[in-house]
Formats: structure tokens, sequence, C-alpha cells
């Protein structure tokens, strides 16, 4: 996949292009349908299949104090359009200067200034242009004038679901430790990626060694708790795993931590990231009466969450 960071300094044309566009932080269920939809036109056209998207979230300029935490880093937005098989990504830097375009500016001015436009492929709750005037039906009306087709997808809902797929109800799933409901979602196990940071090797003193991850800031993480895992280190075996969020209360800890135990594995992850699926979530955090009733309690997580992972998929 091809990223392009800024349609107005693309050097050369993209050709006939069919578009579709969206923040797609998380690349749900929603998110995924609509994407192929353009993928499919692209593809029946023999058009290239471009995906629009923006950084950072529209909200954290418009109304920074309402500004959501993200589902995924800008580099996992990316990997996950490149997997469902978009050919050039749009990273469009979002100023105020940029959302104060008319939405018929944004068509004409922009979009049409840059693209040959075949066709245009969006969500049914799609808004763009200057205070989000822009609806799906208006992109539909535009497009009749300009000279490309419009399609719009959903709503879309999960399987054995009746209430709509959307970022702001996967949010709600993961703040509230939900996983199978995000997984359900999302149609994946939700995850992150971290790189492996030395820590004060507390986990080690236990007998139970643990992967400390320094994540991007403005992540949104499950509450804190113990949760069975899949990880996989850099070009490694997808291992299961014990994640722990939380601030240690049993030693008095103030600074939030994210680590992982790996089950079963000896060895040096310093330096590397690490990509954690989380699967489900075992407790939330207690404070142990002593480090003894600690290490059982772990040991109790670690047999639980071998039971959960080995039924996952």
């Amino acid at each position: 996949m091809r990223v392009v960071r800024h349609l107005a300094h693309q050097p050369r044309g993209l050709g006939c292009a069919v578009l579709t566009l969206g923040n797609f932080d998380g690349t749900h269920l929603g998110h995924q349908a609509i994407v192929r939809g353009a993928i499919a036109r692209a593809r029946a056209l023999g058009a290239r299949a471009v995906a629009l998207t923006f950084e950072p979230h529209p909200v954290a300029v418009l109304a920074p104090e309402r500004a959501p935490l993200m589902v995924q880093t800008l580099h996992d937005r990316l990997e996950s359009l490149r997997a469902l098989g978009i050919d050039v990504t749009v990273l469009q830097r979002f100023t105020l200067q940029f959302a104060s375009l008319e939405p018929e500016a944004f068509v004409r001015d922009f979009l049409l200034r840059h693209l040959e436009l075949a066709h245009v492929v969006v969500g049914y709750n799609v808004n763009f242009g200057r205070a989000r005037a822009g609806t799906a039906e208006t992109l539909t009306e535009l497009g009749g004038r300009f000279g490309f087709a419009v399609d719009v997808v959903g709503p879309v809902t999960a399987p054995g679901e009746h209430e709509h797929v959307s970022s702001t109800r996967l949010r709600a799933l993961i703040a509230a430790g939900d996983m199978p409901g995000a997984r359900r979602l999302l149609g994946r196990a939700y995850g992150f990626r971290g790189r492996v940071v030395v820590g004060d090797r507390r986990g080690r003193t236990l007998g139970f060694p643990t992967a400390n991850l320094h994540l991007r800031r403005g992540l949104l993480l499950p509450p804190d708790g113990v949760y069975a895992v899949h990880a996989v280190a850099t070009d490694g075996p997808r291992r299961p795993g014990v994640l722990n969020i939380g601030v240690r209360p049993t030693f008095g800890g103030e600074r939030r931590t994210i680590e992982v135990h790996l089950l079963d594995f000896s060895g040096d992850l310093y330096g590397a990231w690490l990509r954690v699926d989380v699967v489900e979530r075992l407790r939330g955090e207690a404070r142990f009466a002593d480090p003894d009733a600690l290490r059982r309690a772990i040991a109790d997580d670690i047999a639980r969450a071998r039971i959960v992972l080995a039924a996952a998929p």
C-alpha cells in the first residue's frame, strides 16, 4: 500500500480512483464493509482503491476537550487498511483551515482538484465540510453534478446482534473491559502494540517475569485489571500470556504500568515491539496482603488464562 501525506503535495496523479473517506479508527466491521465496498468497486472499474483518512482526529482540532482516546495508533490504522487491500491511503493533516471548507468546496476544490474520481464509497452516517454539514445525501447530489457515482454503505450489525456497529459503541466496550463484546464489533480481538522497556523487575522477583510496555499517548486501554492475551513479538510466534494494567497497589505503586507475562517463555525482549491481543478480562486490580498472596493470585490468573486461551480463536 502506498501512503500519501497530504493530497495537495501529491507529486503525480493517482489515476482513476475509487475513494472512501473517514477516520477508520479501530477498523471495525462497519469500516471494513465500507473499505471492502470501495475495493470491490475499484477492481470492477480497473481503478485504484484510495482511502482518505485524517490526522489528528478532527474532534481533537475542533473541540479538544471532547477528543476521544484512539482505539489504534496511526501505524496500526494504516496497517489495517493495508491488510484489507487498499491501494493508496492519503493521510491528510486536519486543520481549522481545512475544516472551514464548505462541503461543495471540499469536493470541488480539494477532492476533484487532486483526484480523478470515478466513484466514492462512504458510510451512511458520513459527515464532511464546514460544521460537518456534508452528508451522504450531499455527496450523492454533488456526485451527480460533478460526474462521479456514490455508494452508501450501512448501517452494519455484528453477527447475532441488532444494534449497529459504531466507534462509540466500540470505545464503550473497551472502556468497560468487555473484550468479547469488542471482538464482535471488530471481527477480531482488540489489541495494541508497545515497545518493551526496562521496568523495576518486580515480576522477576515474584517468579513471573514480565515485559513492560511503553505505549503511545492518547491510546484507549481497557480498565485496570488482569487479562488473558495472545502476544506476538517482532517476527516471532504468537504466545499466550497474562496482561496486567494498573498501579500495582500491593507495592504502593502510583504510576500506571502495562506489563505482560508470556507463558512458557524465557528470553530477552528489551527493545522489541510486542503486539498484544486482549482476549478476556480475568479480574480487576486488587491489593494483596503480602507478596506471597500476590504470587498465589498470579498463579491462579495463569491457570485461568490457559483455559480461556485454549478455547479462544
